[in-house]
């Protein structure tokens, strides 16, 4: 008995040690995991967990600054003379250029089609309190994002879905820049992004250099539904973020299917993490397995993969029942709900980058 014990715990390390992680089930079905932050330790750490590529915002920036661990970096450029907005830009930079250089192999080995890091353009243009036309910041997006993107090879100048942002996408596109159109909560915004960066690709001398990504957030939509929409049904509520997700998905499948492009023009599925308490924390990680690009905060790929013998299988095809996709059509007006999520969006986005700016006067 002993000896048929010993074999049997044999068994078990070997199945163990064959079996994929959670997070390498969740690649093999065809999803490609980014980690949602720039941080050069768990870039490390994600990169073992399978991830190809990382984004970067303020908030994200701001947390590394609080941690102290960059103080010597902000000293050498209070020294140098800059002024606080400048030193916020220099280590945004600088700790984007350190991620893309953990993936430059992976876009190396995909020819351009994996492997980026994104740069998040200045969101102060969207504050409130911002002066500028839409016409004056769509000319400062197309500015900066030439800027910002010069000399790189494997970074994604991630531009909003407001109208100054979409309305600097196809000059932008045109400059064979690579972009990362974010903020994107409706079919609209998605389809006026796609539009004007095919009008520029085409501009290129090479339009099938074109790469782009499109982010559709997913779980603000579920929390904002739960609390604007209480009639819809059980079966339908916290259904409305994939649905949404999945069906944009479907439209950009179908779009670029006949342009005969090399490399793939992506759906990013983000705001992965779920905000209701009862919801699984696997949730949208599951419903969205098997296609295009995931951009996962730390946190969450840290409870996927300790999620023991958990198997992802590719769902991104799967929708909701037809019933519960006319009632959600019928009781959910996606433009009203697309202006106040941009509203309360663009809060977010602005905000983080007063609070990093303020950080550093501080640490100043």
């Amino acid at each position: 008995m002993a000896i048929r014990n010993e074999t049997n715990t044999l068994t078990d390390h070997r199945m163990e040690s064959i079996m994929p992680t959670p997070l390498e089930s969740l690649v093999s079905t065809g999803t490609k995991l980014w980690l949602d932050s720039v941080d050069p330790d768990l870039v490390k750490s994600n990169l073992e967990f399978g991830a190809t590529g990382a984004t970067s915002n303020p908030a994200i920036v701001s947390d590394l600054i609080k941690t102290g661990r960059f103080d010597d970096d902000i000293s050498t450029l209070v020294e140098k003379g800059l002024d606080d907005e400048a030193i916020a830009w220099a280590l945004t930079d600088s700790l984007v250029s350190n991620a893309q250089k953990s993936f430059a192999a992976i876009n190396e080995q995909t020819n351009g089609n994996d492997g980026y890091v994104s740069f998040e353009l200045d969101p102060l243009l969207e504050a409130a309190d911002c002066e500028l036309s839409t016409e004056e910041r769509s000319a400062k997006y197309i500015e900066t994002g030439k800027q910002w993107a010069a000399g790189h090879t494997n970074r994604m100048i991630k531009v909003p879905a407001t109208p100054g942002g979409l309305g600097a996408l196809e000059e932008l596109a045109a400059a064979g820049v690579t972009l990362n159109v974010t903020l994107i909560f409706s079919a609209e915004q998605y389809q006026t992004a796609r539009d004007n960066i095919w009008k520029g690709a085409q501009r290129r001398e090479d339009p099938k250099t074109l790469k782009s990504v499109y982010s559709i957030f997913i779980s603000r939509i579920d929390a904002y539904t739960v609390k604007k929409i209480s009639e819809l049904s059980d079966a339908a509520q916290g259904e409305v973020g994939v649905l949404n997700a999945k069906r944009i998905w479907q439209e950009n499948q179908k779009f670029w299917s006949d342009k005969g492009l090399p490399l793939q023009q992506e759906m990013i599925f983000a705001s992965m993490g779920t905000k209701l308490p009862e919801d699984p924390k696997d949730k949208y990680v599951s419903a969205l397995a098997g296609s295009d690009i995931q951009t996962n905060p730390p946190e969450v790929n840290e409870t996927i993969q300790n999620m023991s013998g958990k198997t992802f299988t590719s769902r991104i095809a799967e929708m909701p029942s037809e019933a519960v996709q006319n009632e959600i059509d019928e009781k959910v007006n996606f433009n009203q709900m697309e202006t106040d999520l941009m509203e309360e969006g663009l809060k977010k986005f602005a905000d983080p980058q007063n609070s990093l700016l303020k950080l550093i006067a501080e640490k100043r």
